[in-house]
């Protein structure tokens, strides 16, 4: 089973610089794209994102969803991203 991360902006450019920010590569085919999407095979690898996502969340424009279940997305904030990774850990415990 894979989990999905989207990335959604209003302004060009800020999926690109939060993506490079990230992974440190800037070799990100679009960088005016204002959606993005990836598939994660491990559904622990999603923390990291996630994390990130939280802790940078003012320097850029961005929204993110995940979805752990086919078709059900739950959008990521403040408030709700602890405890969004305790429950990663608990249901994936490998």
């Amino acid at each position: 089973m894979s989990v999905i991360v989207n990335l959604y902006s209003k302004k060009k450019n800020e999926i690109f610089r939060f993506l490079n920010s990230y992974t440190n590569q800037e070799d990100l085919e679009n960088r005016d794209l204002l959606e993005w999407k990836k598939e994660f095979r491990n559904p622990i690898e999603i923390a990291d994102i996630i994390g990130v996502f939280i802790d940078n969340n003012e320097k850029y424009d961005i929204n993110m969803w995940i979805s752990l279940d086919k078709d059900f997305f739950i959008n990521v904030t403040d408030n709700n991203a602890d405890q969004i990774i305790r429950y990663l850990f608990e249901r994936y415990p490998y």
